[in-house]
């Protein structure tokens, strides 16, 4: 099977192309993604210029992934496509493009929710990697825990209140004058600050150990805030810049290592996966892998597999497909959509203790 998978859910604009042999898992055969530069300009994302700019990069990126492949429209046996959750205008591109090509050539289509997408990221690299596992996913947008017994079948731990952790680092990068995206900038500059200087809160880390619904539950806002306060109270930023940032860094590590680090000794789990955009903040993977020692190991994708890329949508589609699930040409992008088959914090039966 190839299958051509298509992801645009925010302000990267990919495409793969994806061949497998059933039963076997698939072989990457090309991965192209082209990020939106306009965006640093606003310090974020502008859901308006990012429509426009997959309207004019979509057809070039699908035909690069397509020539790097070397397969043709005509050989492709399949379309996957980001159908959410993600900004709508931007991901309206991708399926509307993914359902004219899937009817043009008659083949299946399929929408893919771009969080399981994440999940099925690391099995495009390490063939051993499967259920069950605790996920931690943290990006931008998200940040949830999630009890992954088998592929399909997904019990929501906890989620953030408010801000996610992406956007907590975004914010700050801001406030520390480090431009748009902060968490790169910030995990860099983090390498220098003295550890400790300035001590943060550890939001909700005290819930850990509770039987109530916030255990495994996230929240950044007030971290945020008291990063501000510290920016404003600062007699000189450039000194303390590179502690601010490793302060919070550490703050935010410490809260999304010991909430998973929680989850694995509950499920008894052997592998904690990390997926999303904040992955690829060695400090986290390393932090994890230290907090775990021998009880689990820490798996997480390579950095080209944790942004938003259509490799992963091609994997989570091909494990659909196989289960006999299409798209109808009623196929919309929601914004809000639901991660198939999740269940509620409080169906997690499957936890013991």
């Amino acid at each position: 099977m190839k299958l051509l998978a298509i992801e645009t859910s925010c302000d990267e604009t990919s495409a793969a192309v994806l061949k497998a042999d059933q039963p076997g898992r698939p072989t990457l055969a090309s991965c192209v993604i082209l990020s939106q530069d306009i965006h640093r300009v606003f310090g974020g994302v502008v859901p308006e210029l990012a429509s426009r700019a997959h309207l004019g990069t979509i057809v070039p990126v699908v035909d690069e992934a397509l020539a790097e492949a070397r397969v043709e429209l005509e050989d492709l046996d399949a379309i996957a496509v980001t159908a959410g959750p993600g900004l709508v205008g931007a991901l309206l591109v991708g399926v509307m493009y993914g359902k004219t090509l899937a009817r043009r050539l008659a083949r299946p289509l399929i929408g893919v929710h771009h969080l399981e997408g994440h999940l099925f990221a690391p099995t495009l690299e390490q063939q051993d990697f499967a259920p069950p596992f605790v996920a931690l996913l943290v990006s931008g947008g998200h940040t949830m825990l999630l009890d992954v017994p088998a592929w399909g079948q997904y019990r929501l731990l906890g989620a953030t209140r408010d801000d996610a952790a992406g956007e907590a680092f975004d914010k700050v990068g801001t406030l520390l004058g480090l431009g748009y995206p902060g968490g790169p900038a910030i995990e860099r500059l983090a390498r220098e600050g003295r550890p400790g200087r300035f001590r943060f809160p550890r939001p909700m880390l005290n819930t850990i150990g509770e039987d109530g619904p916030d255990q495994y539950s996230f929240s950044f806002s007030g971290l945020k805030t008291a990063v501000l306060r510290a920016v404003r109270t600062s007699t000189d930023l450039e000194r303390d810049r590179a502690d601010l940032a490793r302060g919070f860094q550490d703050a935010v590590l410490e809260v999304l290592v010991e909430k998973a680090a929680t989850a694995i000794e509950a499920t008894g789990y052997p592998t904690l996966a990390i997926g999303g955009g904040v992955a690829c903040n060695d400090a986290l993977s390393a932090a994890a892998s230290e907090r775990l020692g021998r009880s689990a190991r820490v798996v997480v994708a390579s950095k080209r597999l944790n942004t938003d890329n259509a490799a992963m949508i091609g994997a989570a589609g091909l494990f659909r497909l196989r289960q006999g699930e299409q798209s109808g040409a009623d196929l919309e992008p929601r914004a809000d959509l639901p991660l198939p088959g999740l269940l509620p914090a409080s169906a997690s039966i499957g936890i013991s203790r």
